[in-house]
Order: C-alpha cells, then structure tokens, then sequence
C-alpha cells in the first residue's frame, strides 16, 4: 500500500473556538514524505505537525515554530486525517486556530471525503509495537500495547449526572471511526466558560460546538448524538494527538481519563524507545486493512 494524499484542494470557513472570529482553511496535496504541514498564511510560515513541535496541551493540542508562532486546537482534524489514512497534506489557515466546526470532526471528514484520496509513489510505513509502553498519572493512564489490529479502549469518570462513568471499545478502520466516534463533540461546563471568557478566551464556544453543562444537566436542546458521547469523543481526540508520531501504529490504544498531555508524553516515550517498535512498510501484513480508499 502506498503514502495517501488528497486528490485536489478544499476550503472551508468556521469559527475559532477562543478568538470567535471566521477562520478560512484550505486542504490541499502534498508529495511523499511531506506529513502533516500546517501554514499560517497570516503570518507566512509553515508549521509540521510532529511531537517536538507540541506548545501546549492544557486544553488542546498545539504545534509552535522557534519564533513563537502556533496552531492551536488541531486534534479533530488530525483525527479525521488519520481516519482517512492520509500521509501527507497542507493545511492552510489565516489565524492561529484550526475552527472548531461542529465540536467533532465531521466536518473535516465531509472535506476530506469531497477531496478525495490518491495514491503517490513511496510505500505507507507503519508503526509495528513490539512491547507495551505506558504513561501514568496517579490513577489516569494511556497505552500502547502490541496488536494484530488497531483498537481503542476508554473511559472516564466524571462526577456529573450527565456523564458519570463511561466505556467504549472501538476496532479502528475508516467505516467504524466515520460511524462511531466521528460525530462525537467536544463537551465543557458553563462555570469554566464564563472564567475562560474573563480571559477573552472560549469566545466562539456555544451550544452550535459543544456538548454544554451546567452543575446538573446538558444544557443543548437536542441532546446527545451518542448514548455515552462523552468518551466517544476522548477517543477521538486520543487519535488525533496520536496522529503526530506522523506514521499509522499496529497497536492497542487503552486509556483511563486520558488527557491531550498524557497523549503527547506517550508519543514522546515512544519515539525515545526504538526497542519497542518497528518501522514496516504495510505491504505483506494481510491482517490488517486501515482503510477503504474507495
């Protein structure tokens, strides 16, 4: 199987989650080996979407060049991106946020569908785990472990009525994210809107983007498009932030109360450990089909 991009450009518009103001995206191709390359057109530099290149992950993933400039909340769309086995595209962006859509990544998944994917000439190559790799914090965790097929495991447990605890087990291909976790938002509670917004931050964060709950209920009219959405969309965050190692994994993904930066320290302890994976070009791994390419 060879490196995937996309077959032409797309743009789109959406609002940025903490500045609240309109923000153009365009997707465009990239040749072999290129990766995830973000461009900040408003400030005329490119920024690669890899580990060491993370700003911060208080409340989203965020990538950063050497002069100070970033692009902040890129986990749904990187998400979508890996859904799609997309190796290589240029995202451009004229603020320094990726716009929140709809909360999940489905609005990037409707891009990316419209754009289509080709193959270029250079072989996929793909993380093979060879030992298990694990990152704590007290009692919160994410791991890696060695599989035959990519799965994700989640949950969490939150003292609110609307979430309480929650699971979700998902077998990773392209049909399953697109049906089960692609549409899952992004959630947050009114009291920490209120104090992000008295730092002009959280701006362009409504009930259009965000599952939002006051001390005792969901506060959207329509409720939630999942049963447990909640996790859901922690898994889907996890495969967007995993999505900076720059290549597939083989693996199980298993997590308890995970975090942007619990993800971002276990791509870090992954890359430093060469004992713990191979680097393999897909070709010849008849167990596993990433993607329908169709």
């Amino acid at each position: 199987m060879n490196q995937l991009t996309i077959q032409k450009k797309i743009d789109g518009v959406g609002i940025g989650l903490h500045k609240g103001v309109p923000i153009k995206i365009s997707l465009s191709p990239l040749g072999s080996n290129a990766g995830v390359v973000f461009y900040r057109s408003d400030v005329d530099t490119y920024i690669e979407a890899k580990p060491m290149n993370v700003r911060d992950t208080t409340m989203a993933t965020v990538v950063g060049d050497e002069k100070g400039n970033i692009v902040s909340t890129i986990e749904h769309l990187l998400s979508a991106i890996y859904a799609f086995g997309i190796d290589n595209i240029l995202i451009t962006l004229d603020s320094y946020e990726v716009p929140i859509m709809d909360g999940s990544s489905a609005s990037f998944c409707m891009m990316l569908k419209d754009a289509k994917t080709q193959q270029l000439k250079e072989k996929k190559k793909v993380f093979m785990l060879k030992n298990s790799i694990e990152v704590k914090k007290g009692d919160n965790y994410v791991k890696l472990a060695p599989s035959l097929t990519p799965k994700y495991n989640f949950s969490i447990d939150f003292p609110h009525p609307s979430i309480g605890i929650q699971s979700h087990s998902l077998e990773f291909t392209k049909e399953n994210y697109l049906e089960e976790i692609s549409r899952a938002r992004t959630f947050g509670f009114l009291k920490d809107i209120h104090m992000l917004r008295k730092k002009d931050l959280a701006l362009g964060g409504s009930l259009e983007n965000a599952i939002v709950m006051d001390q005792k209920r969901i506060l959207n009219l329509e409720g939630l498009r999942y049963e447990n959405e909640f996790v859901r969309h922690k898994i889907l965050d996890a495969i967007g932030d995993l999505r900076l190692l720059g290549y597939p994994y083989i693996a199980e993904y298993s997590s308890h109360a995970g975090s942007h930066d619990l993800n971002h320290e276990l791509t870090l302890e992954l890359l430093n450990s060469p004992d713990k994976f191979e680097l393999v070009e897909l070709d010849g791994i008849k167990e596993m089909i990433f993607y329908d390419q169709r």
